[in-house]
């Protein structure tokens, strides 16, 4: 494949998941702040969030899980995880953690539960769209 057929490509995906409201400006903002200086910027960027997302979704989880709930303590993660979401561009995920905090204002347990299993289907979903993005551009 030609590399003006491949570069086409890459943007097509790139619009695609903007359209799909998965990501917002913000990943623009860190695609800009790339240069030959760090040209794994943005990598390095979304990687630290896929990590610190897995591990505040196994926290949430495992909160959601105990006998008492600390619907402070969910809140306190799921701000978190919006921030992190938010500084990324992941738009979706952001949305699912405010409609989450809602819930925990709530102390509504079925609707953090609900919500819960919603961020979940939602950070797979932009982390498995973004890896591929980074595969593509490797390539070309």
């Amino acid at each position: 494949m030609e590399v003006g057929q491949m570069q086409r490509q890459w943007v097509d995906y790139t619009k695609s998941l903007f359209l799909e409201g998965l990501l917002d400006g913000q990943f623009l903002q860190l695609q800009q702040l790339q240069d030959e200086s760090n040209p794994d910027f943005v990598v390095e960027v979304v990687s630290l969030f896929f990590d610190d997302s897995e591990k505040l979704l196994n926290d949430i989880t495992r909160a959601l899980e105990q006998p008492s709930v600390d619907f402070k303590k969910i809140g306190a993660h799921v701000h978190q995880f919006k921030g992190s979401s938010s500084s990324v561009g992941a738009q979706r995920v952001k949305n699912g953690c405010i409609a989450f905090r809602n819930f925990c204002e709530e102390q509504n347990i079925e609707g953090c539960i609900r919500c819960l299993q919603q961020l979940k289907q939602e950070y797979y979903l932009v982390k498995n769209k973004l890896e591929t993005l980074f595969a593509v551009s490797r390539i070309h």
